[in-house]
C-alpha cells in the first residue's frame, strides 16, 4: 500500500498564452512554473518526505518539473543534488489531441467536440492529425485514462515490492491524465473526470489498497504534506478487513473517533 503524489507540471508558456501544447516538443516551465515546482520541493523537505522513486511523462515540462522539485527538495535538506533519477513512463504522457495541438482553446471551443469533452468525455476522441499537425495521432479520453492508470498502478506495485508498504513515490504528469487517474481511484465515471480541478504544480495523493483506492489529497497547492505519509502499524498489526483497506466507518479519520 504504497502512496503515490500526483504532481501536475508547473505552468508553461502554453498554459500561460490558452494553447494546447499536447506533446509539442519543446514546451518548458515559465518563470512562474519554476518557481512553483521549487515550492513543491520545498513542501516535501518540510514534511521530511523524500520518494524513494520519481516517474515523469517523458514530455519537457514534466521532466523539468520534477528534477527543479528534486532539486529544492536536496537544497533545503543540505544537499547539493536530489540524487533520484527522474524516469519517465509513456503511460504518463500527455492525452494525443492529434489535430488539436497547438491550437487556442479559445478556438477549439467554437468546435463541436468540445462540447462531447466537455459533457461526454467518454465518447470523446481526437482527430488524427494532418498538415501542421501530421504525424500527431488522436486519441480517446477514454484510452488516454485506461493506458495512464494501468502505467500507474503498474509502476505503484513494483515501488511496493521494491520499497515496502510505507514508501512514497512521486509522478509527475499533465491536468487531464491526472483528473483521469483521481477519478478512477474515486470511483467516478469518466464522463464526470472534468468535475475535477488539477492546477499546474498541484499536488494530488492517492494510496492504494487490496481493496480499493483512496484518494488523499487532491489539488493541494498550500500547506503541510506530512500528514500523507502513513503511520507505523502497530505491535499487534490488525487483520482482516480493517488491514485490507476499510475506510473508518463515520468517514472519519481523527482521533476521536467518528463523528
Amino acid at each position: 500500500m504504497s502512496t503515490v503524489i500526483l504532481l501536475r507540471h508547473g505552468r508553461t508558456t502554453a498554459n500561460a498564452s490558452g494553447t494546447l501544447a499536447g506533446w509539442t516538443p519543446g514546451i518548458a516551465l515559465d518563470e512562474v512554473g519554476r518557481e512553483q515546482a521549487q515550492a513543491v520541493g520545498r513542501r516535501l523537505a518540510e514534511a521530511g518526505i523524500r520518494p524513494v522513486r520519481v516517474v515523469s511523462s517523458p514530455l519537457e515540462r514534466c521532466r523539468e518539473t520534477a528534477d527543479v522539485v528534486l532539486r529544492a527538495l536536496a537544497a533545503d535538506q543540505g544537499g547539493d543534488g536530489h540524487g533520484i533519477p527522474v524516469e519517465t513512463d509513456d503511460g504518463l504522457g500527455e492525452c494525443h489531441y492529434g489535430a488539436w495541438t497547438g491550437r487556442p482553446l479559445r478556438e477549439l471551443a467554437a468546435e463541436p467536440l468540445w462540447r462531447v469533452v466537455q459533457d461526454h468525455p467518454s465518447a470523446a476522441r481526437f482527430p488524427d492529425g494532418e498538415g501542421d499537425t501530421a504525424g500527431m495521432p488522436g486519441e480517446s479520453i477514454a484510452q488516454m485514462q485506461a493506458r495512464a492508470v494501468s502505467a500507474l498502478r503498474r509502476l505503484d506495485r513494483a515501488v511496493e515490492a521494491a520499497h515496502g508498504p510505507r514508501a512514497v513515490w512521486l509522478a509527475v504528469s499533465h491536468g487531464d491524465v491526472v483528473k483521469s487517474i483521481l477519478a478512477d481511484a474515486a470511483g467516478m465515471h469518466l464522463d464526470h473526470f472534468q468535475r475535477l480541478v488539477v492546477d499546474p504544480a498541484s499536488v494530488s495523493v492517492v494510496r492504494y489498497t487490496h481493496r480499493r483506492p483512496f484518494v488523499l489529497r487532491l489539488n493541494d497547492t498550500g500547506g503541510t504534506l506530512a500528514g500523507i505519509v502513513p503511520p507505523e502499524p502497530p505491535p499487534e498489526h490488525a487483520h482482516g478487513d480493517a488491514a485490507d483497506g476499510d475506510a473508518a466507518v463515520g468517514g472519519g479519520a481523527g482521533s476521536s473517533g467518528a463523528g
